[in-house]
Order: structure tokens, then C-alpha cells, then sequence
């Protein structure tokens, strides 16, 4: 229904007409301003009325005004003619903010802040006489004040305890904890420097306490926010918690004498017994060696060292294949083979490798190994998982980047070729012509499934074929991962800025809001590697993009060097263990860091970020 009114608003507004949105009320109020329309239908606006008084409300509603939504479809050029006339210094000031290379998205600059503080209802809709009013007739709320916050199902936020308490909103910022006993219809809205307790009922008189802040406390009013954190900044606090925290809890109570790594760790530091699989070991491997790499003077080696010692002894079979899990006693579960973890098995090594890990035959290995998988590759060059479904475009993300891995420490021209037939994979089959990719296929690899995308996967696949363009110097694969990095874009939340799980491929509606961490890193690594070979413009866009997405990546992490992985809507988490897994992402945006660092791509380049 609102896109049918705003097309319908369209065709007015190309006629130069200001069209506003005005609702039908459901009941009087004093929360919104009315508008009295002058006819029926899309009708010229008669007049804008200011929030009434309950006794008023009543006789606008019976007399046929309409809610004044705020929306305002219009052509630009009509906008600024009225600017122009009726408030010349907010026109002047738009104007002014301009960039100097508009793109499809502008995002005005600090000129724009010179602005008078006037709302375009003032400045232009009440002196207007083009203003035209499209009655509506759909659900709708400004969310304007506590009350209507609450009403919507979506407004309490951070950690809180009701006792015998109903009717309430509570919001509380990170490490503030709000508990409420014995009370009922409140608004607790609590901030870092300010408190409001009220009754839900009078929600629409909190500017009164507002005014009365004005003079005794103005400090409070219309101060400036701190300034975003810059990328540099941020990559260089994540590499000292990595450093101090993370690394070097996970590196002693996240792994076992005989160098078995744990799963998961509870957040009071406790490892979490349970099954062991193949890609958990690997991946911390990885994450260990990579350490190494980049600096970290902690007891990496020993991890490294150790874990291939594990891997190689308890996971590896006669006949060269490594099984899927063991029992949490280290016991053999089976002799399943999942090519996903040959294929995260390959990238540790390749790791180990160009840490320098005490292992002289890592490249046979890989190798062997490597070889093995080819043996099992179709006619396309795909190849089939174990399991119920067979026919996945995850198995060939994760040997993909063990291709690539491989290619950066060894000459063997085996690996460029591996990359090479993944990558034509990728571009012809398991990326859609929409640009998504579909994670299931039918035996005759044409997408299956329900349709479900993940923005997280896009970003992922993004950042590993824009590695391998970078290589090849192939501008075919720098379109196709700069459009696999724009369609995962729409799935990062515009109020909060965070990665949700779940998109339908068809609509793309949101199937699932929750966020995660891993897609959080995905996007970071993304939006970093595409930014080496983006023009200047393009390069600016998408360093503000990884800002972002760094700072949503730490909206999950705990001072201790542990994470929480799950989301809620309302702003929590899910309370469980600490995947292990989680640490190779987090190594995986470090590492990132540096390369685009080391290329020059950010400010102080050469950084190793835990050294």
C-alpha cells in the first residue's frame, strides 16, 4: 500500500507539485500534526495544523483532517524553487554541501551544517502553494515518542531485568544493565550521561523536561557525538585485543597439552568439552600460524606445531584422506571425508607453511592431498560433498581459498590452475545472473533450494574473487566480486549497520534479521580488498564501508578476548559458548588489514598490526 501511494504521489509531483502522505487517523491524538485536506482524494492542501490538544483532535478527526505522516515525494527541482522563495539560507546551504563528485548516493558535507535549524514543514509546506495531500489508509507510526516506541514491538533494547513489572520500555547502552521491580507502564530510557523515568502515558511531555534541561543542565542538549572510529584506529584496537587478549587466552585455556584445540569456551574461560571436528583444528592452525606472520610474539609456534602433530596423527587416515570428527576423548567417529575440510586442511597448511612452522613437508602434503581432490572432480570442475546435499557452492568457496593460499607460497602452477577452475566455476555456474549466489544446486548444478541468501556468503565470495583478480589483473573478476559485494550490501540493516543472516533470493525480503559475527568480518574483508583497485571516489565509499562494518564486528566482542555470536533483534545475545571458529574470522580481517596496508591502501602503510 505505501508503494502504491508514493507511484501514485509520483505522478503528481511530476506535475511540480510538493505531495505529502496523510493518514487516516484510527483515533484522535495529541501526537501528531493534522492536515486539512481541500477536497477528497489526492486534493490541494487547505492547511497544516500544528499537535493539537485532546478536544481538538477529536473535532479534526470528525471533521475529515488527515495525520501528517512527514513524507514529502516531490521533484528536486520543485523543492528548490520553494527553498529558494520561502527559506533561501537552508537552499543555499544544501547547495553548498554538495560534493564536489556526486554519485548515485551523495552524502552531503559538513557545509551543511550551517543551515538554519528549521523543519521543512516550517520552511516551506506551510507557505507553499503547490502542497497537494494523498489520503492513505495503511498501519503507520512515527514513532515519535515512547509510548508509540513500545507500541511497536521493537523497542526495548540492551540487557534488562523485569520483576512483576508490564507495559514498560526499557533501552540501556552497552555494559549498563537496567532492572525494574513492582512497576508498570514506564519508559526507562537510560544513556551513558542521562536517565528518563516516565510514565509511558505521558510520553509526549518529555520536551518539558527537556526545557528544563535547557538552563540547568544545557551540557546535555545538542552536544556533539564523538566522531566515528576511523578504520586505522580500529584495526589497530582489534590487533591489540587480538594481541593481549585473544590470542593468548585461546592459545592456553583454548588448547590442550597434547595440543587438541577446544570447540567453544564459556565466558568465564572454561573450554567446552564436546565433539572435535576436523574444520575447528584447522582452522586454529590457521589462525596461529597467520599470528605468526603478522607479528605475534606469543607461543604460536607451540599451537602450530602441536595442532599439525593432532591433525596429522588423529585426523589423518591411511589413505591420505582426513575424517571429519573425533570424540571429545579423541577417539575416531567414523571415517566420514567432507571435502570442505580437506579443503580448510589445505589452507592451514599453506598458513603453516608461510609462517615457517617447524614441518618440512608441509608442500607434499598439500599436494597429495590437493591431487586426491582432483581425482573426484566432475567434468565442470565441481565437486560433490558428502552428505544428503551433494551439489554446494560453499565447498568450493572454502577450496578456492585454499587455492589461493597455496598459490601465495608455493610456484607449484598446480594451485593457479585449481584457482583458475574454481573461479570460471564460480562466474559461470554458482554465481546467478542477478549477481547471488545460491548456496544448493540439483545434480545438473542449476540452483535448488528455498531461495534463502546469505549476505555473508556474498561478502565472502566477494573478497576471495577479488583476490583472485587482483592476481590475474582480470577485470572480469573484479565486476563480477565488486557486484557480489553490492547485492550482500543489501543486507546490512540501515538503522543499526550490521549484516543480517538471511535474504530471499527473488524479493529480497529478509528471511532472517538476526545478526552474526561472521558476516560482520565478511563484509570488513570485502569491502577492504575491493577498495585496492577502486578509483579515488569509489576507494573513499568503500573504506567507510569496512569503518563500519569494523565497528559492527566489535559490537560482538567481550574485553576478555572472547565473542558473543548471535544477535537478538532487540539487541542481545544469545547466551553460549564462544565458537572457536570465530578467532579465524577475526585473523582473517587483521590479516586483510595488512595486505591492504602493506599496498598502501590505508594511512601508515607497512602496518603489521601485531607486532
Amino acid at each position: 500500500a505505501f508503494r502504491a501511494a508514493v507511484r501514485t504521489a509520483a505522478d503528481e509531483a511530476a506535475r511540480d507539485r510538493i505531495v505529502t502522505l496523510g493518514v487516516k487517523p484510527t483515533e484522535p491524538t495529541s501526537a501528531y500534526g493534522y492536515i486539512r485536506p481541500d477536497g477528497d482524494g489526492l486534493a490541494p492542501v487547505g492547511a497544516f495544523v500544528e499537535k493539537p490538544d485532546a478536544e481538538t483532535a477529536a473535532r479534526h478527526v470528525a471533521a475529515g483532517y488527515l495525520w501528517n505522516s512527514g513524507n514529502f515525494i516531490t521533484r528536486a527541482a520543485t523543492l528548490l524553487d520553494e527553498l529558494r522563495t520561502h527559506a533561501p539560507a537552508v537552499e543555499a546551504a544544501a547547495r553548498a554541501a554538495l560534493p564536489d563528485d556526486a554519485r548515485s548516493i551523495i552524502t552531503l558535507t559538513s557545509a551543511f551544517s550551517a543551515a538554519p535549524k528549521i523543519s521543512i514543514d516550517y520552511a516551506v509546506m506551510e507557505n507553499t502553494r503547490r502542497a497537494s495531500v494523498l489520503p492513505v489508509d495503511f498501519a503507520w507510526s512515527d514513532l515519535g515518542a515512547w509510548d508509540a516506541i513500545r507500541d511497536s514491538g521493537e523497542g526495548d533494547f540492551g540487557i534488562h531485568i523485569l520483576e512483576d513489572a508490564d507495559g514498560c520500555l526499557v533501552r540501556a547502552p552497552e555494559g549498563v544493565i537496567v532492572a525494574a521491580l513492582g512497576v508498570h507502564n514506564l519508559a526507562i530510557v537510560a544513556e551513558r550521561d542521562a536517565i528518563l523515568v516516565c510514565d509511558i502515558s505521558r510520553a509526549q511531555e518529555v520536551k518539558r523536561v527537556v526545557d528544563r534541561i535547557r538552563t540547568t543542565a544545557p551540557q546535555h542538549l545538542d552536544f556533539a557525538a564523538p566522531p566515528p572510529e576511523t578504520l586505522e584506529a580500529g584495526a589497530m584496537r582489534l590487533a591489540e585485543w587480538m594481541r593481549l587478549r585473544a590470542l593468548p587466552l585461546w592459545a592456553t585455556l583454548g588448547q590442550s597439552a597434547g595440543g587438541a584445540f577446544a570447540e567453544a569456551m564459556t565466558v568465564d574461560g572454561r573450554a567446552f568439552a564436546s565433539v572435535r571436528h576436523l574444520r575447528v583444528q584447522a582452522r586454529q592452525i590457521q589462525t596461529f600460524a597467520e599470528a605468526g606472520r603478522l607479528g605475534w610474539a606469543g607461543p604460536w609456534r607451540r599451537a602450530v606445531n602441536l595442532g599439525l602433530s593432532r591433525l596429522f596423527t588423529d585426523y589423518q587416515r591411511p589413505d591420505g584422506w582426513f575424517r571429519a570428527r573425533l570424540a571429545a576423548d579423541g577417539s575416531p567417529l567414523g571415517d566420514e571425508v567432507l571435502i570442505r575440510d580437506q579443503a580448510m586442511v589445505l589452507t592451514a597448511l599453506a598458513a603453516a607453511r608461510a609462517a615457517g612452522a617447524d614441518h618440512d613437508d608441509l608442500d607434499v602434503r598439500a599436494a597429495v592431498l590437493r591431487d586426491h581432490l582432483s581425482a573426484r572432480a566432475l567434468e565442470n570442475g565441481a565437486m560433490e560433498e558428502a552428505g544428503d546435499q551433494p551439489h554446494q557452492a560453499g565447498v568450493h568457496m572454502r577450496l578456492l581459498e585454499a587455492a589461493l593460499a597455496w598459490e601465495g607460497v608455493s610456484d607449484d602452477p598446480a594451485w593457479a590452475a585449481m584457482t583458475d577452475r574454481l573461479t570460471a566455476l564460480a562466474v559461470s555456474t554458482l554465481i546467478d545472473p542477478a549477481g547471488l549466489v545460491r548456496e544448493h544446486f540439483t545434480a545438473a548444478w542449476v540452483p535448488a533450494g528455498d531461495g534463502l541468501v546469505e549476505p555473508g556468503r556474498q561478502f565472502e565470495w566477494a573478497w576471495l574473487l577479488a583476490r583472485a583478480a587482483n592476481r590475474r589483473k582480470d577485470d572480469t573478476l573484479r565486476t563480477a566480486a565488486q557486484r557480489l559485494h553490492d547485492r550482500g550490501r543489501e543486507g546490512v540493516s540501515e538503522g543499526r549497520q550490521l549484516v543480517i543472516e538471511a535474504l530471499d533470493a527473488s524479493s529480497g525480503t529478509v528471511r532472517s534479521s538476526r545478526p552474526r559475527l561472521r558476516p560482520q568480518t565478511e563484509w570488513l574483508k570485502a569491502a577492504l580488498v575491493l577498495s585496492g583497485s577502486a578509483a579515488d571516489g569509489d576507494r573513499a565509499a568503500l573504506h567507510s564501508d569496512a569503518a563500519s562494518a569494523q565497528r559492527a564486528v566489535w559490537s560482538f566482542l567481550t574485553a576478555d578476548g572472547l565473542w558473543r555470536d548471535k544477535m537478538t533483534t532487540d539487541g542481545g545475545f544469545i547466551d553460549e559458548p564462544a565458537p572457536a571458529g570465530s578467532l579465524h574470522h577475526l585473523m582473517a580481517v587483521l590479516d586483510q588489514v595488512a595486505a591492504t596496508a602493506g599496498n598502501g591502501g590505508l594511512r601508515g602503510g607497512g602496518l603489521l598490526p601485531l607486532a
